[in-house]
């Protein structure tokens, strides 16, 4: 299961971060000088090449993100579930896909991404002895950069600072 690790610290400097593999190579950035301004959010390979935009869509009753492919198509739509009482919930519509759901404590990172009923990724600190870094783990065969820009996007609303 390939692990995936990243740095908590960024959002707060609003700058770019890198999300390295479990050898500590940095595979994607994360362009977060974009979220000053515009809530929006790029992902790029390590080339420097867009894998993906994540977007907030304003004007919803619910926060939701938008993962777009570099072709504008989208890869996925994040929406926070109405009703969360203890634990966060959010669902993500994936096109000709199954829907996912992001469930957990997501502040914390501490979550699981499901779909069907089966879990396809894992976002947790708890593998790290560094308080601001956690990993992602994501199922074999499933879209990477998708569950990647799933964890950033959801970092971004969680974190979201009026202002």
């Amino acid at each position: 299961m390939p692990r995936y690790v990243m740095r908590q610290k960024w959002l707060a400097i609003g700058d770019d971060a890198w999300i390295e593999d479990d050898n500590g190579e940095r595979v994607f950035r994360v362009d977060g000088k974009a979220l000053r301004m515009r809530k929006t959010l790029k992902l790029e390979d390590s080339e420097g090449n867009e894998v993906c935009k994540i977007q907030e869509r304003r004007l919803r009753i619910r926060d939701t993100m938008e993962i777009e492919a570099p072709d504008g198509r989208r890869l996925g739509l994040i929406q926070k579930a109405m009703i969360a009482p203890l634990r966060e919930r959010f669902e993500v519509e994936v096109p000709d896909a199954p829907e996912l759901k992001v469930r957990g404590k997501i502040l914390d990172h501490e979550y699981g991404i499901k779909q069907d009923g089966e879990k396809i990724a894992e976002v947790s600190k708890r593998w790290f002895r560094m308080r601001d870094t956690y990993g992602i783990d994501i199922a074999p065969g499933q879209d990477e950069v998708l569950i990647l820009a799933i964890a950033v996007a959801l970092d971004a609303m969680e974190h979201d600072e009026p202002g």
